[in-house]
């Protein structure tokens, strides 16, 4: 039985578990689990990363870990008890475990690496922190460790900021919001800016020294040096080097390293450099040969210099090489360094061009404690410290130095009888006061230890020597009594054996007899002579003498008059030792009663450093002073004291302020001193109003904190002294020094008097005295002393008086203190403190300070709600809500309004004070409780108040969302923001509905309040979706989804407004949208239903509801295209209101509102998803024609149509289809009119006209026209815009127009241009995006692209998508799959222009335009056997089942792919497959035979293989076949009703043979001499074959006729009567079937399969080239989808002759797109264009039913089987509309510019087709509808063909004006369609209809005609349904 656990609630996963068993819950090591329930070594619970998926697993497999379980229960949630660094670590790392792969993913390489080392070194620290043997320091070091990494990391990660105390995580609700934001400011403020060091140190590390003349021993002396001063600033660092340049004790680092300490900021300059002196140790010329003495002497080397600045910029790691120079004579040597920083270049030189000395330098910043922990490894491995000359800018109470500091300057020494200089070498020795050398205390700097002796450099030659060496003596304090430093001076011989002669010295002691030591500075030392051998052991001989020229008596003249002389500098660092005499003076003041008044006058001239030195003993004598004679000194020694006091206020000594702190404490003993110290006080208090001079008594002000602890001090001695007498006396005089203070401070004064000042200075020490009162005094006593004194304070002042800002400080001290803290004082001091507050801030000033001071107080009263009574905080709460809510209100919306600062500096303190008064408001918001609301709602007097504190907080809200608030990673503050934010809002939308609502409704509160809500739902932290499980999961369990709360306040609200909500309609319809698209499930529940009661009251308003379906619309636009809103929103949007709306009386179109939303979501949601992916494909560009034509047919939004044109335009230039791109601009281009209307600015368009918008537009069209060679169409735009500028005799620009419509007809000659494969491609399964989904689709392929090709690309595309290898149509179960199916296969298109294609002597790159633009049918066959099949003759059985395609736009159009919209298959019998077969041959033969007679073929190896093929396939039983299957008695017997066509079919065998003949006479011609046998094997062939038709000679019809061909070639025309080719081209009439076709010129790239090419190769007879396959059928039969390879190039098929026979023009030299291209006032009237007709002469459409043929299919429609003339025997070309249904239109229009066949984008639902295109215009009704006649020359048609209605003239006067377009419309796609005022309303390219379908109402578009154009008849057709017009709200696009 499963028992709920008790303990057992928490526990970690030791080995993984599979879940094998049932029920079992899969768990993975180290997966943290929570125990629910218990059954016999089972547990049952969940993993907690996924709480929703519970199961059982073995109790073994978990190690149980103690746990605080909260909400027991259902909803328990379960806490680990551990640290809570742990808890976080483990939470970290397993977020961070996620996101590291990702990195990985996401080739960031290197911070993957960073963060594994991170987080590895995390895991190691926590097991040093679970396995708990660490130290308490040890453990404070490591946790300090683990969350700086962890805060790296999630820096590092974009992560949230976590606000931490003692490195444990806050818990946002134990602290005050307040406190909070400190808490992430500090952090944040830590990680963005850390404080600039104010110590630097400078480490120093030698390497070597390169050089060529190397070979003795050096010595290299660093030390840092002013340049600006001229003067070193540190002791000296000094290394040894051997021979070869490198450190003489490589072991020991401290002798080559170094750190320069305590430099300070000042320091860092550029003229502050590192000077470098090397000395050699050997000979004394550094050339001179070895010789026998050993003597070494400190020789001149060389030296070098670098400037610290240098140091600031360089690469720390990177070693430097310094230059090495010496100087050209030795006498400069002492300022060779000054001279290189000077660059004085003739007094130095390189000292060897490969001399260098290379060393490391570094700065190091921060104090050198910090360093030790920073660089360990540099201490531990060792350096010696090089310290500064003086002490540094800090000094430190207990450092202990004690450093005098020689520098050796110069010496003037005699010839001593010698003819040249003397070498003269000093050697140092320190002696103690018995005369003994004092050893090792003679230092040549740090790095080497000291030694007994030092010697000087020896300069060659040189009587008045300059050595500049600093020595340091490191003399214990304790000896320098008595010591003293001797000089001796020798001559260094280089004769001899190199002696050293001693012949003089000099010495001066340390300390005189007063107890001064040595002053600093220089010192002229007498030198006194000796003989070589004088014994100067005995010191006490020599000491008596005189040591200085400065201390001589006056009478002594020998010796001051002597010449030689030794100058020394001397400097004492020292922190025991005085040079100051008055110092000795004032602490031997009792040896000196008569001198006391002189020294202490005298102690404030003594430099501070003196006086800290002795801090102790100088306070000691002067409370002795004090204690003694008090009358006497007392003021003298009150001054002293203040002067020290104040001293240490100085940065310098402020560390010594605890040394005075433990002095009061533990040594001050003047029990009695405090009567004199506030009488002293009281009587400058008293004078401060009278005084003029305030500087003194401003002094003692800033002392009074410590003049303050002596008193109370003081009186606490005293008190314990005497049992607390004269406590009465005591309190008396300190409340009379408070009442002088008080009197003082309530004068009012000018803001520059001096006693305002002293006011000032007084208020920024006071606070600092409450701490030492409350020793002595109750805390509502000094509470008493504060109130009354800052109450005392004068009110009126000015807002500048600086004083004010003083003020306040000092109530910011006060409310920081331990006064404050305590309850009790706080009531008494809040309402002085609220009320200084409330006037600043409502005056705007010092509100940084404000700031402050709120949130210290805000701060305390959190602190104290947890701890004590509750009434006291409830209290202070309703006293800071009354004071200061409203003016903090005001106070943040000022400061938001403000414009930012400027300076980096300013922008910061600016932003910091608008943070802590949000934070500030917050903390106030959430101190409040229902009675703090209820008293601050009723304390209103008038509801404008309550109103305007209603817009005023709701303003502040929606400041406080704003994402600038807050930096990015501070998740936290902002959860409490909004939670503080929603419970305000709960509280205060009671009001709102109080007193808002009804009568007293306030529509801008009420927008207020939902602008609010709509941002608060929509901000970027609440969207948890997009956070991860884990934080998702902790922010549910503190706040739950707050978004959700909102909502159903929302809700709640709205429903609250009844009959109000009307003002809300449709303001509030795009922020309930953006609300509704948040993916929360509960929200869009609550929120979607608003929308139908919008419905619902704005029927009830205005009867419909468009402004609401107005803004559903034009929101969701740009709201997904943002990427909100997702499938299952479209889904419950349109599931939620259609349930809704079922009982309405609007039912139906509330349905159809619903239902055109939900279609734009789903292109819109198709839209997103197609432009996440990367390149342009065809996935893209579909969606956007879907969206584009959805915006115009569906949603007639004119605007958003504009915008998705521009973006289908940039898709395609970038995909390069320069043709789409150009059809898609033209749809803009077609919306505007050649006006000068001003249009504004739009998209990249400037403000311009209409007029230079739209020749922009044609320019660019026209451009891209060019790219995509699509040049006729080119050709046309420059021709309307030659037009434009002819009409304003623009000649410049006409010139360059005509010169490129040159330019385009040239290029159609000269350019080859590739022939495109068209591609069938089915979309079948639900995984497809919805405009695609289920749909086929016809796609032209790029250049060079065949089927496999085509394929891969497709499945690229969809990667997916799984391939269908058949091409039958696919049922339902593939329809309905859940998957993605692509079915693909290679069609035929069938194009419209047939009479530009049958016309003889067009050019075939004239022609090939024609057969492969503005088609919009295609086809695909497939042959099949029906019936039993004979092996004999397959010809017999062998049918083809024929597709046709119909799309709902031509190809090429705005995409490279339309949708299918008709779908035709009929079945072509095995006769009419022959007669179309030999058709099309024949066409084929005829074409060749042209090319050949015309030369315009290199060769004459097409026609010659044409030949062959034909005639052996006929003597091998090609056509004999069809004569075996069709024209026996059985055939005819069975089929009666296909006489005519077995006749047909005779009659093309016949011509065949014919144009054979024909063919083999020019083959003859033509054909070179090596094919002659060929040619001759082909006419016996031919006669062989004529015998086996049974031909001895030809038909009477033949021979009546030579064989003739116009312009040089055969000429299509068929006819039952004889005379079938003949010169003058006799009237042909159509012989067609049903299903025959033209074919074209080109091949399927698919190739048949096996089946049908052997079917195929059975019906042609032939077998030579596959290519021949259906005697040139270009249709894929059975397409096979691997097909590997295309049709051969070469052999090229007949034209399409769809069109042959169709009515010619009777002028046949003109162009046949000639009249279909011109313009109205171009075309001629003529026979060709006749004058209207009446009604009654239109052919009357039963005629027409009546006159056509019997179908062999007996199955097609009614309208296929009435249309056009494909069954016409010879009859006359009567007029044929496209419909029998539509008999009341004009069928033909003479209009060219009505012209299907050459039209631009070929896709206008106009029905009619011009004369000149004839019948071959309404082909396009059915795949092999165009077979009619051919006028004979000069005749015209028996039945004239009826123009429209009004004719214009020809040519209009240029005065005619332009007719001006009411509205505006979409363009008419066709730029042959631009003139005809009258014609229909095209459609947009992308959604035009296909021909037989009526046009769809749309609005119709007004034509402006040019200048010159025709005038049009103001009637329109009634007929032509009228659309709804277009609102010209984006008239100025």
């Amino acid at each position: 039985m499963w028992i709920p656990t008790e303990h057992e609630k928490y526990g970690v996963v030791l080995a993984s578990f599979r879940g094998t068993v049932q029920h079992g819950l899969p768990l993975e090591i180290g997966d943290t689990v929570q125990i629910l329930e218990k059954c016999e070594g089972w547990y049952r619970g969940f993993i907690l990363k996924n709480p929703n998926v519970k199961g059982i697993f073995p109790c073994s497999y978990i190690h149980l870990k103690n746990a605080h379980v909260k909400n027991k229960g259902q909803f328990e949630t379960v806490i680990p008890v551990e640290d809570s660094v742990i808890t976080e670590m483990t939470s970290t790392l397993r977020d961070w475990g996620a996101m590291w792969k990702q990195l990985y993913v996401k080739n960031e390489g290197d911070l993957f690496h960073r963060l594994w080392h991170v987080m590895n070194e995390i895991l190691d620290l926590r097991r040093q922190v679970l396995v708990g043997h660490l130290t308490h320091d040890r453990m404070r070091d490591v946790k300090q460790h683990i969350t700086a990494r962890l805060d790296w990391g999630n820096e590092q990660l974009g992560l949230d900021l976590v606000p931490r105390q003692e490195f444990s995580m806050v818990d946002p609700d134990e602290i005050s919001v307040t406190e909070l934001y400190r808490l992430m400011e500090h952090r944040h403020r830590k990680k963005e800016t850390p404080a600039p060091a104010s110590t630097h140190h400078l480490f120093v590390h030698v390497k070597s020294l390169m050089s060529a003349n190397l070979g003795e021993e050096l010595e290299v002396f660093f030390h840092i040096y002013d340049g600006r001063e001229n003067r070193p600033l540190s002791e000296r660092f000094f290394v040894r080097l051997n021979k070869s340049g490198l450190p003489k004790s490589p072991e020991k680092t401290e002798r080559q390293c170094t750190l320069f300490v305590d430099l300070g900021s000042s320091d860092l300059r550029k003229d502050v450099y590192i000077v470098v002196h090397i000395i050699r140790i050997g000979r004394m010329g550094a050339g001179e040969k070895k010789n026998l003495c050993s003597v070494q002497y400190r020789r001149p080397f060389g030296c070098a210099v670098v400037s610290i600045a240098d140091l600031l910029t360089a690469d720390s790691k990177d070693d430097h090489l310094l230059k090495v120079y010496a100087c050209n004579t030795e006498s400069e040597w002492y300022q060779i360094h000054e001279n290189i920083i000077k660059k004085a270049n003739s007094r130095y030189n390189l000292s060897g061009s490969n001399t260098g000395l290379a060393v490391a330098l570094q700065l190091l910043h921060g104090d050198i404690e910090q360093l030790r922990r920073e660089y360990m490894v540099l201490f531990t491995r060792g350096v010696s410290i090089t310290r500064k000359l003086g002490f540094s800018d800090v000094i430190m109470p207990g450092e202990m130095r004690n450093d005098l500091y020689v520098t050796l300057e110069k010496g003037e020494f005699e010839k001593g009888g010698k003819s040249v200089a003397r070498n003269v070498e000093i050697t140092i020795y320190v002696l103690d006061i018995d005369g003994q050398i004092l050893k090792s205390h003679v230092a040549a700097g740090s790095g080497e230890p000291g030694g007994d002796e030092y010697h000087s450099l020896v300069l060659y030659h040189n009587n008045s020597p300059r050595w500049a060496e600093q020595i340091k003596l490191p003399i214990p304090v304790d000896m320098f009594r008595g010591s003293h430093v001797r000089f001796e001076f020798r001559h260094c011989s280089t004769k001899d054996k190199g002696e050293k002669k001693l012949f003089g010295y000099s010495f001066v002691p340390l300390m005189q007899e007063d107890g001064r030591t040595l002053p600093d500075g220089n010192h002229e030392l007498i030198i006194h002579k000796c003989e070589e051998n004088t014994n100067l052991a005995d010191c006490s001989r020599y000491l008596k003498l005189p040591f200085s020229k400065a201390n001589l008596p006056s009478n002594n003249q020998t010796l001051k008059g002597t010449k030689e002389s030794f100058w020394i500098t001397s400097f004492l660092c020292s922190t025991k030792l005085t040079q100051n005499g008055d110092m000795l003076d004032l602490l031997k003041w009792r040896a000196h009663p008569e001198r006391i008044n002189d020294s202490l006058s005298k102690l404030k001239e003594i430099d501070g450093s003196e006086i800290v030195k002795f801090l102790q003993d100088t306070l000691d004598t002067l409370f002795g002073i004090l204690d003694e004679s008090s009358q006497r000194y007392g003021l003298k020694v009150f001054d002293s004291l203040v002067h020290i006091i104040n001293l240490l206020q100085d940065s310098k000594f402020q560390h010594f302020k605890p040394v005075m702190d433990t002095y009061i404490e533990s040594h001050f003993a003047g029990a009695l001193s405090y009567r004199d110290l506030i009488k002293v006080l009281k009587w400058y208090v008293d004078r401060i109003v009278d005084a003029e001079h305030q500087d003194h008594i401003q002094q003692v002000l800033k002392a009074s904190e410590y003049i303050f602890k002596y008193i109370i001090q003081s009186r606490r001695l005293f008190s314990l002294a005497t049992g607390s007498q004269n406590e009465e006396e005591f309190r008396v005089c300190i409340h009379e020094l408070f009442m002088s203070i008080r009197f003082f401070l309530s004068q009012e004064n000018k803001a520059t008097s001096p006693v305002a000042q002293t006011q000032a200075v007084f208020l920024r020490t006071f606070p600092a005295v409450y701490g030492e009162l409350l020793k002595i005094f109750t805390v509502r006593e000094v509470a008493g002393f504060v109130r009354e004194t800052l109450g005392s304070l004068p009110t009126t002042v000015h807002a500048d008086c600086p004083l004010e800002a003083v003020k306040l400080q000092c109530i910011a001290k006060t409310v920081e203190s331990q006064l404050y803290i305590n309850p009790e004082s706080r009531c008494i001091l809040l309402p002085v403190v609220l009320r200084v507050l409330q006037a600043h801030m409502q005056e705007q000033r010092d509100l940084v300070m404000c700031a402050r001071i709120l949130t210290s107080m805000l701060s305390l009263i959190k602190k104290e709600e947890n701890g004590t009574a509750e009434p006291v905080v409830s209290e202070e709460v309703e006293l800071i809500v009354e004071s200061l809510l409203g003016v903090l209100l005001r106070t943040i919306l000022e400061i938001s309004n403000r414009p930012q600062p400027a300076g980096p500096a300013m922008r910061l303190q600016f932003q910091d004070c608008t943070g802590e008064f949000v934070a500030c408001l917050l903390a106030l918001l959430r101190q409040m409780s229902d009675r703090h609301y209820q008293q601050l709602l009723q304390a209103f007097s008038s509801k404008d108040d309550l109103r305007d504190f209603l817009l005023q907080i709701f303003t502040v809200f929606r400041i406080l969302i704003r994402p600038e608030m807050f930096p990015k990673d501070w998740t936290v503050m902002r959860l409490v923001t909004n939670n503080v934010i929603i419970t305000t809002v709960l509280y205060l939308s009671d009001a709102l509905r109080k007193n808002f609502l009804s009568d007293k409704f306030d529509y801008k509160v009420w927008d207020s309040y939902f602008y609010l809500s709509v941002i608060f739902i929509n901000q970027p932290c609440l969207q948890l979706e997009s956070f991860s499980p884990s934080k998702r999961k902790k922010i549910l369990e503190k706040y739950g989804d707050m978004r959700v709360m909102m909502g159903c306040e929302i809700f709640s609200m709205w429903q609250n407004l009844g009959e109000h909500k009307l003002n809300f309609i449709p303001a509030m319809i795009g922020p309930f949208l953006e609300v509704t698209l948040v993916p929360q499930p509960d929200l869009r529940n609550v929120m979607i239903p608003i929308f139908h009661d919008m419905m619902d009251w704005e029927q009830r308003r205005s009867g419909n509801f468009k402004q609401v379906e107005a803004k559903l619309i034009d929101k969701l636009d740009s709201l997904m295209s943002e990427g909100k809103g997702d499938e299952t929103y479209r889904e419950l949007f349109n599931s939620i209101l259609l349930k809704k709306i079922e009982r309405e009386t609007w039912r139906e179109s509330g349905i159809s509102l619903i239902a055109t939303v939900t279609r734009l979501m789903e292109r819109l949601l198709d839209y997103r998803d197609c432009m996440k992916l990367g390149e342009v494909d065809g996935k893209k560009i579909g969606c956007t024609v879907s969206l584009l034509n959805f915006y115009k047919t569906e949603l007639n939004k004119e605007e958003m149509y504009i915008r998705y044109i521009h973006k289908l335009y940039d898709l395609h230039l970038k995909a390069q289809n320069y043709t789409e791109a150009s059809y898609t601009l033209l749809l803009y281009d077609e919306l505007l009119e050649w006006s000068d209307r001003p249009l504004r600015e739009f998209l990249n368009y400037p403000m311009q006209s209409e007029w230079q918008r739209k020749e922009y537009l044609h320019l660019t069209i026209v451009q891209n026209f060019d790219r995509g060679k699509c040049w006729e169409n080119g050709i046309i735009l420059c021709r309307e815009l030659a037009d434009q500028y002819e009409s304003y005799y623009d000649y410049r620009n006409l010139s360059k127009m005509r010169m490129m419509e040159a330019s385009l007809y040239d290029k159609i000659m000269d350019q080859q241009r590739l022939e495109p494969e068209f591609f069938r491609v089915g979309f079948y399964g639900k995984k497809f995006p919805f405009f695609l989904r289920n749909k086929e689709f016809v796609c032209r392929g790029h250049d060079y692209e065949r089927l496999e090709a085509f394929q891969q690309r497709m499945l690229n595309e969809f990667p997916h998508a799984i391939a269908m290898q058949h091409v039958n149509q696919p049922d339902q179960t593939i329809y309905q799959a859940d998957a993605q199916y692509l079915q693909i296969y290679a069609v035929t298109p069938i194009p419209e222009s047939q009479d530009v294609l049958q016309r003889d002597g067009v050019p075939d790159n004239i022609k090939s335009f024609y057969k492969f633009n503005h088609i919009w049918k295609f086809r695909y066959d497939r042959p099949f056997h029906k019936g039993t099949k004979d092996k004999e003759n397959e010809f017999k059985s062998l049918w083809v089942e024929r597709t046709t395609l119909t799309l709902v736009q031509s190809l090429p159009g705005i995409s490279r792919w339309f949708e299918v919209e008709k779908r035709e298959l009929v079945e072509v019998s095995p006769l009419e497959n022959a007669i179309e077969v030999i058709e099309n041959k024949n066409l084929q033969l005829r074409t060749l035979i042209t090319q050949c007679q015309n030369r315009q073929m290199q060769n004459i190896n097409p026609l010659t293989m044409c030949l062959n093929g034909v005639i052996d396939a006929a003597v091998n039983g090609g056509l004999a076949r069809y004569q075996e299957a069709f024209f026996v008695k059985d055939y005819i017997m069975n089929h009666p009703e296909d006489g005519e066509k077995i006749g047909r079919l005779r009659e093309l065998m016949f011509e065949q043979a014919h144009i054979l003949e024909y063919g083999l006479a020019v083959h003859e011609k033509f054909v070179p001499q090596d094919m002659r046998p060929l040619h001759k094997k082909l006419v016996d062939q031919f006669h062989l074959m004529k015998s086996s038709l049974g031909i001895q000679e030809f038909p009477a019809y033949v021979r009546a006729s030579p064989v003739h061909f116009t312009n040089g070639s055969p000429r299509t025309c068929r006819n039952s009567v004889p005379n079938i080719i003949s010169p003058d081209g006799g009237r042909g009439v159509a012989r067609r079937s049903l299903l025959s076709y033209p074919a074209v010129n080109r091949y399927s790239s698919s190739s048949l399969s096996s089946q049908a090419s052997n079917e195929v190769s059975n019906i042609t007879g032939q077998s030579e080239s596959s290519d021949e396959v259906f005697n040139m059928q270009p249709s894929p039969s059975t397409s096979s989808l691997s097909s590997n390879h295309s049709a051969s190039p070469n052999v090229t098929s007949s034209a399409p002759s769809s069109a042959r026979g169709s009515p010619q023009m009777a002028e046949k030299h003109k162009h046949s797109r000639e009249n279909a291209c011109l313009s109205p006032r171009e075309r001629p009237v003529s026979a060709i264009f006749p004058n209207p007709l009446d009604p009654a002469q239109r052919a009357p459409p039963h005629q027409i039913g009546d006159t056509t043929l019997p179908r062999s299919d007996p199955n097609l429609s009614a309208p296929d089987k009435g249309s056009s003339a494909k069954n016409m025997r010879s009859q006359s070309p009567a007029p044929m509309s496209r419909s029998p249904q539509k008999t009341t239109v004009p069928p033909f229009t003479p209009s060219p510019t009505e012209c299907q066949s050459t039209s631009l984008v070929s896709n206008s639902p106009v029905l009619s087709g011009s004369y000149s295109s004839g019948i071959s215009s309404l082909s396009r009704c059915s795949v092999s509808e165009a077979s009619g006649t051919e006028l004979p020359t000069g005749d015209h048609p028996t039945h004239p063909l009826p123009p429209p209605t009004t004719l214009p003239n020809s040519v209009s006067s240029s005065s005619d004006e332009p007719i001006r377009r009411e509205n505006k419309t979409p363009p008419p796609y066709s730029v042959y369609e631009r003139n005809n005022p009258r014609r229909p309303v095209p459609l947009p390219h992308s959604l035009s209809i296909p021909p037989q379908t009526d046009p769809p109402a749309l609005p119709p578009k007004p034509h402006q005609l040019r200048t010159g154009s025709m005038k049009l008849d103001g009637t329109s057709d009634p007929r032509v349904p009228r659309p709804r017009p277009l609102p010209r709200k984006v008239s100025q696009l």
